[in-house]
């Protein structure tokens, strides 16, 4: 089979499972996951989609998310996206009553309330909408810096490394351009018009312009003078097509939303973001550098419950801001031992429920792809259901991120050129300030420490002696025990065991 014929297997094997075309209101994917926006969850048959081959889990917020794997899941979605089309035209019309249209919309508006949608949240999924469509090219170009700089540091290829270095660069200088036109699609605006006013930061001419006594320097502030600047012309705009006649809308409303965004931007934006930008920077190294252990150890130990709160995307505008001032950011390599920690967690579970056939399934299955970074099946498959193994995944995470940040305290900084990847596909992305060496030594040994932690922790701490003793049942004891105690009308069984 085809690696096509394979991604449409896979997307036809999925679709019927979440209730066909019919029950799809929107498609999207990220890194890793297909994000589908669903009429009716009911008709989802959660268990037989994990049972899907390529599936390695799934997971529910704002969207039903099926986590299929980097690579995968940009095969697989514009299949899906042909299935449901093809579905959709190929069904007869069907006559709606209005009763039926409001009952519709009213279960809908329900179900929408019902989630737990908080400004902050929100603003947080606005934040990732923004930055996760580049992490692609983040990706590309820092593994492209990492090759060039192997080269330089070897001596190699010297007539070819200033290609490299061009490429590797390219996307890094106009990335604020980027974040403007994704910031304004977010928002509502015109996607064109917030870039436009986001590449006046990184213009070469703006080293001619002076504001708060200071002369601006071309890139000042960023990616979030761009996020900020693009918001601002977002907002213009709207304004200006509430107030701008249409007949002069189409000359008046881009010129005024460029001008009075551009000049604000100029002589304001620019100055401010800056000084953030400079702050973040600077607290991340004094962070590292003076309490790197104790750092690592929050850092990685909170990062999975972050995580399930959503509330890691908050910081992809500070690992893309490090990257900008720093060629590389500090924080991803440490908040990568959460990962370790919950591999190392996931062996200890398979050593500790032999007779869990299904458990050990699951757990064969996904731990490849934990090893590369991927931890979603892990995590919702395996430990966090079973309660107890999620915490000492979380202290595993602890222990490696430790071991990250006291090499900092050190002077020894390990930094990823990107975001995105993590675990051992992080390798390639790697730099840091004493030598590629050194770092890849210093990451090694704290994924090494996350395993390590991860798999005591579990093994001695992670499950009750009643736990041990029902995940450990073989299925058929399990049903004849339940038959004889129906009919010796024994006691009661005990509750399950609490985690």
């Amino acid at each position: 089979m085809s690696t096509e014929d394979k991604n449409r297997a896979t997307a036809a094997a999925i679709l019927p499972l979440v209730g066909g075309a019919a029950n799809i209101t929107t498609i999207a994917h990220c890194m890793t996951r297909l994000r589908l926006g669903l009429r009716d969850r009911s008709l989802v048959q959660d268990e037989a989609l994990k049972a899907v081959p390529a599936v390695m889990g799934v997971v529910e917020d704002d969207t039903y998310q099926i986590v299929l794997g980097p690579g995968t899941v940009a095969r697989v979605t514009p299949e899906f996206e042909k299935l449901v089309e093809e579905e959709r035209a190929a069904a007869p019309a069907q006559p709606v009553s209005a009763d039926e249209l409001a009952a519709q919309g009213a279960e809908m508006k329900a179900a929408q309330k019902a989630r737990n949608q908080t400004p902050f949240k929100l603003f947080l999924r606005r934040i990732a909408n923004i930055f996760v469509p580049l992490i692609p090219a983040l990706i590309g170009c820092g593994i492209i810096a990492g090759l060039n700089g192997l080269l330089i540091n070897l001596g190699w290829l010297p007539s070819v490394t200033p290609a490299l270095a061009a490429m590797a660069s390219g996307f890094m200088a106009l990335i604020a351009v980027f974040v403007g036109f994704n910031t304004a699609k977010e928002f509502g605006g015109t996607p064109i018009l917030g870039g436009a006013v986001a590449a006046i930061i990184v213009f070469p001419g703006v080293a001619n312009i002076e504001a708060f006594g200071q002369q601006l320097s071309p890139g000042q502030g960023g990616v979030l003078g761009a996020l900020g600047a693009a918001v601002l012309a977002t907002y213009i705009e709207k304004w200006c097509r509430r107030w701008v006649p249409e007949a002069v809308d189409v000359l008046v409303t881009p010129t005024l939303t460029v001008l009075i965004s551009g000049l604000v931007t100029i002589f304001g934006l620019m100055f401010l973001a800056g000084e953030i930008s400079t702050g973040i920077g600077t607290a991340a190294n004094w962070l590292l550098d003076n309490t790197g252990a104790f750092a690592g150890l929050v850092l990685g130990g909170l990062f999975l419950p972050l995580v399930m709160l959503g509330l890691h995307q908050a910081l992809i505008p500070i690992h893309t801001t490090l990257i900008e001032q720093q060629g590389y950011t500090v924080l991803l390599p440490i908040l990568a031992m959460a990962g370790a920690g919950q591999v190392g967690c996931a062996i200890a579970v398979f050593k500790r429920l032999r007779h869990n056939t299904s458990i050990r399934t699951t757990i064969k299955s996904a731990l490849p792809a934990g090893f590369l970074g991927v931890g979603e099946p892990l995590i919702y498959g395996v430990s966090l259901p079973l309660g107890r193994p999620f915490i000492t995944a979380c202290i595993g995470g602890a222990a490696g991120g430790a071991f990250i940040g006291t090499f900092s305290m050190l002077g020894d900084k390990v930094g990823s050129t990107a975001i995105g990847p993590s675990g051992w596909a992080l390798f390639p992305l790697l730099d840091g300030n004493h030598g590629l060496g050194m770092t890849i030594a210093i990451y090694a040994g704290g994924l090494l420490v996350g395993y390590l932690v991860g798999f005591i922790a579990t093994y001695f701490f992670g499950f009750s002696k009643q736990m041990l003793v029902e995940l450990n049942a073989p299925q058929e004891a399990v049903v004849a025990s339940g038959t004889a105690a129906t009919a010796s009308a024994a006691p009661e069984a005990p509750e399950p065991a609490k985690v």
